[in-house]
């Protein structure tokens, strides 16, 4: 089994390299696991301060289930991955049955952060972006997959995904193993990238 962590900033383009892995490789041996999925349950909380929560800072995650899930999975054992919907910011009662495969795709914003979490890890890839890049690709985003509006977007932005950015995430870029510029767009890179995930599974 070959586990690896897809990170980067927010909306630098980690899911569209994430896609082109899935269509050059067998689809059926990998299994991806996002950070997402691991955000802690807040439906104590009223709606309207669930939405003010901070989902850039590494305590928004469960990362102790996130490792114990990935641990179990490296064993053999299936897990029971969480879902967790950005519309009520909680946790919701279903989950996804997920067998353990050929290759692990971990991915998420925060991922290199968590020092238990970046040890089940053999691959360690970031996802670089400009800053402007990935803005105009999270308001597209939270637009129309979350419901929020403009002002909303670039309040959240400027409050606190930028500032964790800076303070959290880019910092994690020495952790890489392949740093890919320009997202999702290079091409190039991500060919490479590929083509090293092949050779490190025939030598396993």
């Amino acid at each position: 089994m070959l586990v690896i962590g897809i990170a980067g900033g927010t909306g630098s383009g980690k899911t569209t390299v994430v896609n082109k892995i899935l269509e050059r490789l067998d689809e059926k041996q990998i299994t991806v696991i996002p950070q997402d999925s691991y955000y802690k349950d807040n439906s104590h909380l009223p709606l309207e301060k669930r939405q003010e929560l901070n989902f850039d800072h590494p305590q928004s995650i469960d990362w102790e289930l996130m490792v114990e899930h990935l641990l179990r999975l490296k064993s053999g054992a299936a897990i029971e991955q969480p879902m967790y919907s950005y519309i009520t910011c909680t946790r919701l009662p279903e989950s996804i049955h997920t067998e353990p495969t050929q290759i692990i795709i971990v991915e998420g914003i925060l991922i290199f952060t968590d020092p238990p979490l970046r040890n089940c890890l053999d691959m360690k890839i970031f996802v670089d972006a400009d800053a402007d890049d990935r803005l105009s690709r999270v308001i597209s985003r939270d637009i129309v997959e979350r419901g929020r509006s403009v002002n909303k977007v670039l309040e959240r932005y400027e409050k606190t995904v930028k500032p964790m950015h800076l303070q959290f995430i880019e910092p994690t870029k020495r952790y890489a193993d392949i740093i890919i510029p320009q997202g999702g767009h290079n091409t190039v890179a991500i060919n490479m990238l590929i083509s090293t995930i092949e050779l490190a599974m025939l030598s396993r």
